[in-house]
């Protein structure tokens, strides 16, 4: 990673564009206005570990699913098994505060002290390498926005940097010309309709004498022949930034900013809204998003505001 994010950005942006992955109109966005240039930036080695770490970890992940893969075919099952393999959310921008642990050891994904009973030491200091045991770090809004090349923004957002992810599917026999890339989009909620698809099961309609909501999502088993028009529309909603997408057209707003409207098809790394151009488009979809927002119970983020402050 010794080129840095910059050179890395555009590299990578190119060599997507040559897989076939991005269309070659699709731009790069800018590179986040709270990050330096890579050639101005401090504690470069530090920085470096921070994406080194990083990408270790991602290693080690791809060599779990290998020995996955490897047992499933040395048992003669890989063939009978669906894989389906994505991601949660794009690239995660958050900085971990220096000494601050409690929330992540709360959320079990973190602990104060190590096997050996040694002291963890939280947070993104620059004086500190990360990797070893006794420390937790993040790798922050600089590689992030690396890591979501050519999108804009990160989790917690609904722009295409925060929730775009890859979706790979592994079905010999079922998936029609392996390798090849599929533009239909999808989201999690789909994953049950498409194991319900594949399996045959039938969805409960209650538990334990109470009601469940029904599948909200449909089948991604008849994209897995060929690309398929989506019917349904896709909707977002976190921490008030919300987004609907219908057909090649996707309305999403950063909290609290105003809507802004995207051509996915020829503009996926939304850098030109189209808003301006078309309120009626802007009307018709936020009023299809309010009826969902409404239906699920969606609570408006400034109701949650005003109850954190209130209760603060």
């Amino acid at each position: 990673f010794d080129a840095g994010w910059d050179k890395l950005r555009e590299q990578r942006l190119e060599r997507m564009r040559e897989m076939g992955l991005l269309d070659p109109q699709w731009g790069l966005s800018e590179r986040d206005a709270t990050v330096t240039a890579w050639d101005e930036t401090e504690h470069k080695e530090w920085q470096l570990r921070r994406m080194e770490v990083y990408a270790a970890q991602v290693d080690r992940m791809d060599q779990g699913i290998g020995r996955i893969v490897s047992t499933l075919e040395k048992t003669g099952q890989l063939d009978n098994t669906l894989i389906i393999y994505l991601t949660d959310n794009g690239g995660c921008a958050e900085e971990q505060k220096i000494g601050e642990g409690h929330g992540t050891v709360k959320a079990m994904s973190g602990r104060y002290h190590t096997r050996a009973g040694v002291k963890v030491r939280f947070g993104n200091d620059p004086n500190i390498m990360p990797g070893t045991e006794d420390t937790y770090q993040s790798y922050g809004v600089p590689w992030a926005n690396l890591s979501n090349t050519p999108f804009r923004l990160y989790k917690h957002w609904v722009h295409e940097g925060g929730i775009a992810t890859p979706f790979i599917v592994h079905w010999p026999g079922h998936v029609a010309n392996p390798g090849s890339l599929r533009h239909t989009p999808g989201q999690l909620p789909d994953i049950m309709a498409t194991v319900l698809d594949v399996t045959g099961a039938e969805y409960p309609r209650e538990y334990n004498g109470h009601a469940i909501d029904p599948v909200e999502g449909v089948s991604l088993v008849p994209i897995f022949t060929a690309d398929k028009e989506r019917e349904k529309p896709l909707y977002w909603e976190h921490e008030g930034n919300c987004a609907v997408r219908v057909g090649k057209w996707k309305l999403v707003r950063k909290y609290p900013g105003p809507w802004e409207l995207f051509d996915m098809e020829q503009d996926r790394s939304e850098l030109n809204n189209l808003a301006a151009k078309h309120p009626e488009r802007i009307e018709e979809m936020s009023k299809l998003y309010q009826a969902w927002a409404d239906r699920v119970g969606v609570i408006p983020r400034e109701v949650i505001l005003n109850r954190n402050k209130n209760n603060g």
